[in-house]
């Protein structure tokens, strides 16, 4: 293997997604929706499976300490194993909403595939609860949980750790366009 093409050809795929023209106004879109949150007294609320949850987590912090928006993430693992226990891990984030959202918060779903059932039953309860949802979703463009949101992130692409770093720029991008800026000081 020529590690030095592989890294190139890996980069440009990567570069592909960034320089997307219609992105900017998801961003923008995504950025109205989650001010229109706030400004009502709504949270954000973030959700995924394995990976895409540690990109809600780290997503989630940065939204409610850095943006000053109010955010909570579904990743703490008694609180997954007992709704899971409880309810089925396909019905899990769905009954945590029932717990946590109101109409009028936003539910921000990260998943790869767009496929598993525990994030397409949150987006439908999401959706027959008042509650905006915003997507980030990679693999088939008419996936069950694209098809649910009201702003959609997707990439025409089925290499996860691609995916999955492209989702964080994104939804980093978000955050730091509601604070105007790329440098500030986090403390």
């Amino acid at each position: 293997m020529n590690e030095k093409k592989f890294l190139v050809d890996y980069f440009n795929e990567c570069k592909k997604f960034l320089n997307k023209t219609d992105i900017a106004d998801t961003i923008i879109e995504a950025k109205k929706v989650i001010l229109a949150t706030k400004e009502n007294g709504g949270q954000l609320i973030f959700a995924g499976n394995g990976a895409s949850a540690s990109i809600a987590n780290h997503a989630s912090l940065d939204f409610t300490k850095q943006g000053k928006v109010r955010s909570v993430n579904f990743n703490e693992s008694a609180f997954i194993t007992a709704f899971s226990n409880d309810y089925g891990y396909e019905n899990w984030i769905e009954k945590a909403l029932g717990f946590y959202a109101t109409a009028g918060d936003t539910l921000i779903l990260v998943s790869c595939s767009g496929t598993s059932p525990n994030v397409v039953n949150a987006a439908k309860y999401a959706n027959l609860n008042g509650i905006n949802v915003i997507t980030f979703t990679g693999f088939q463009e008419d996936n069950p949980l694209k098809t649910a949101g009201d702003v959609n992130f997707w990439l025409d692409c089925r290499a996860y750790n691609i995916i999955e770093g492209i989702h964080q720029l994104w939804l980093l991008s978000i955050c730091d366009l509601i604070i105007g800026k790329t440098e500030y000081s986090v403390s």
